[in-house]
């Protein structure tokens, strides 16, 4: 599947000036009553909505000022309008331009961890940096919103599992298997499979948005932990190259893994009731303890139609409501699902250090 990697710094709403072509068939917009909405706003209260991936740190370094706390007009994420959406917790893309590899990707990447580590040590009040699922809780109780950091592109690795033990220091908690020539359309090489093991034993989540079928395929019944994808809606619904068939969504299902639907127009169609669609999908193929939010504000997307930015997801979630996803199933598909996933990487990863030292595999050994 193509990489999704557009890092542009703002984003828009479909059918203003987006560069993308008109809806051919408009909808009208999808408006809640307001015991619906107030039922999404409750529910959200107590199961906040952990987002799969925002693009914010890129978008921010385009701006000469800015202030989350009081709020930023020029893009689609800060403090106010997280707190109106009920947003809990966020993973901060890493993600680089296409076309930065070696030297070049990992300073790349290390200059984005560090200016993201100034953002949140700027926004002590709004913003909290995480590492294990107990964190995330912890920021939740203490009315922070929890950010971990990741995805990142794999080649910021630069082929080496010292690089990854690095960036895994500094907080890395996700790294998208994709761009490589160990994780490419042919799969994971034997590389790639110690790339995953490695993972495993840190505690660095595998994403698999971008990567091939065969990546997907291999990654998930090898990896300890399960897989997520982190903005993936359902191919049989929209044809988008980084969309998952039923058979991956199957078998990620199978695995315990996550596929996290973006809110985005292109990829999930140009309504909230596009996106609830995919949603449903999502749900009857791999099941209510498989699915997740990817808002993938900030990353350059068109959103659909009420879904402009990160305050709007009570609209999302009464637009589910109504098509009668029980409470549990919305309390998972919001927050507990991500939790069940972050849990499972920590106790895999203690478990794993006792028996398994730091690998010391090259490329060169094993592919060469």
């Amino acid at each position: 599947m193509a990489d999704l990697q557009d890092n542009s710094p703002t984003t828009t709403e479909v059918g203003q000036e987006d560069g993308l072509p008109d809806d051919p068939f408009p909808q009208e917009p999808c408006a809640p009553d307001e015991e619906t909405l107030r039922r999404a706003h409750s529910l959200l209260a107590g199961h906040p909505v952990a987002d799969g991936y925002s693009g914010l740190p890129w978008a921010l370094r385009h701006l000469p000022w800015y202030d989350l706390q009081l709020g930023e007009t020029a893009v689609d994420t800060d403090m106010p309008r997280m707190r109106e959406g009920r947003v809990g917790a966020l993973f901060w893309s890493l993600h680089l331009p296409e076309g930065l590899v070696g030297d070049r990707a990992v300073g790349a990447t290390l200059e984005q961890l560090d200016f993201v580590h100034s953002v949140i040590g700027s926004h002590p009040d709004g913003l909290r940096l995480v590492r294990t699922a107990g964190q995330v809780i912890d920021a939740r109780h203490h009315g922070r919103v929890a950010v971990v950091l990741g995805p990142a592109g794999a080649p910021a690795l630069d082929d080496s599992l010292g690089i990854l033990r690095i960036l895994h220091a500094l907080g890395l908690r996700l790294l998208t298997l994709a761009g490589t020539a160990w994780a490419s359309e042919a799969g994971l090489t034997r590389f790639g499979e110690e790339v995953v093991r490695e993972m495993n034993r840190l505690g660095v989540l595998v994403d698999l948005s971008g990567a091939s079928e065969a990546t997907v395929s291999r990654a998930a019944a090898l990896s300890k932990t399960p897989v997520l994808c982190t903005r993936s809606g359902a191919r049989a619904l929209r044809p988008h190259p980084a969309n998952l068939p039923d058979d991956l969504l199957a078998e990620l299902g199978a695995a315990g893994g996550l596929c996290m639907v973006p809110l985005t127009a292109e990829q999930t169609g140009a309504t909230v009731r596009d996106v609830a669609d995919h949603l449903d999908h999502v749900r009857v193929v791999a099941g209510p303890d498989c699915v997740g939010l990817s808002g993938t504000y900030d990353s350059g997307a068109a959103h659909p139609r009420d879904l402009a930015d990160a305050s709007r997801y009570p609209h999302l979630i009464a637009e589910l409501f109504r098509r009668g996803w029980s409470e549990c199933e919305l309390s998972l598909l919001t927050w507990g699902n991500v939790q069940r996933v972050l849990r499972s990487a920590d106790f895999t990863a203690r478990a794993a250090q006792h028996r398994r030292e730091p690998s010391n595999a090259r490329i060169a050994e094993l592919d060469g």
